[in-house]
């Protein structure tokens, strides 16, 4: 999803929701079976306040758009429209994405907990995804979400990794609206357009949902020792690294609201990694010159990728390929990078107090 593409029309912007590039939210299958055979009872207390808080849904009315909403929507410069733009049809796809793989498993499996914990998710998920297209229908560009999930490309993930991976997304989804909605309330002349306004009740739903894959993986400790912390650290480094890449290439969208991109990324990356130690038995040294280089060069290398498929022809193509090469190489010594042990994981569950 090129952040310098124009959004002229509805036609532009489902074609985007459609992007299947590296940094685009994909939509995922799982292993319904395993799914099914998930065990709650070593955690069961713990479940069961998770389950009464989403049976609370205590933000049933908060995705409301207010009489003021629409009169709020101002026109926005052209390079700020259109990043603005792209982050929102971003968002849509990946909160809809959640919606389809929990709905998915709710319609194959019998374990009633496991149905009642993914129709929790995937309402919520339901309700943000709507409340962004209705924002996207403000500019005449709404996502046809019913084609999206029957044509999009699916991922089969294992559920180990679909643990992972959205656990990951949902907590780093939080860090992200709070230190927006954070810096917002501080700098309110900022606020350029109403959706900001809800960013307090989104975080929320996106720690709780964080919080139930903590405890699927809390419920599994063989999923947190071994082997499985390779894939620990793979899928931290791809997500955060994921999340500079693409912030780096809105760079309007953050000067809007009174951000830098580098420290706005890394304030996230760093109230992610607190949060994680409560579950993942390691972090990333995130403060290591040699890391935050290695964002920059995959960031300056994404950029010259974009630059080479806008000229087009073979001679193009072949050097995106020796990039590609590049950036893997990149992401390699990074992820051969030491880390920091959590030699004892905090089970207590965290309050979002950021």
């Amino acid at each position: 999803m090129d952040a310098t593409e124009t959004i002229g029309s509805a036609q532009d912007a489902n074609r985007l929701a459609h992007d299947e590039s590296l940094l685009s939210p994909r939509f995922y299958k799982t292993d319904f079976a395993a799914m099914d055979r998930f065990d709650f009872a070593p955690l069961r207390g713990e479940w069961n306040q998770l389950f009464a808080e989403f049976e609370r849904d205590e933000n049933r009315s908060h995705f409301e758009r207010d009489e003021q909403f629409r009169a709020e929507v101002q026109a926005l410069p052209e390079g700020l429209r259109r990043e603005f733009l792209h982050f929102l049809i971003s968002s849509v796809t990946a909160e809809f994405s959640g919606c389809v793989l929990y709905n998915d498993i709710k319609q194959n499996v019998a374990n009633p907990d496991m149905k009642a914990l993914m129709g929790y998710m995937a309402r919520d998920e339901s309700r943000h995804a709507n409340f962004i297209n209705r924002c996207l229908r403000d500019f005449d560009l709404g996502i046809d979400l019913g084609n999206l999930k029957r044509t999009k490309d699916y991922t089969f993930f294992r559920p180990k990794f679909i643990y992972y991976a959205t656990y990951l997304s949902e907590k780093i989804g939080y860090a992200r609206y709070i230190t927006i909605y954070r810096q917002l309330q501080r700098h309110p002349e900022k606020c350029f357009h109403p959706i900001f306004r809800w960013f307090e009740s989104w975080c929320n739903d996106e720690f709780r949902h964080g919080e139930a894959f903590a405890l699927m993986m809390r419920s599994d400790p063989k999923l947190l020792t071994g082997l499985n912390k390779l894939w620990i650290r793979f899928f931290v480094l791809a997500v955060f690294a994921t999340m500079y890449v693409r912030d780096h290439m809105r760079p309007e969208l953050h000067e809007a609201m009174g951000f830098d991109p580098t420290d706005y990324d890394m304030k996230v990356l760093h109230i992610t990694s607190e949060i994680t130690k409560q579950v993942f038995p390691l972090t990333l040294d995130l403060d290591n010159p040699a890391f935050r280089a290695g964002l920059d060069r995959l960031f300056r290398i994404t950029e010259r990728q974009r630059a080479l498929k806008r000229q087009g022809g073979a001679l193009s193509w072949v050097r995106r390929a020796g990039l590609t090469v590049a950036a893997a190489a990149t992401f390699l010594r990074m992820y051969t990078m030491r880390t920091q042990p959590n030699a004892a994981p905090d089970q207590i569950r965290m309050a979002p107090a950021w």
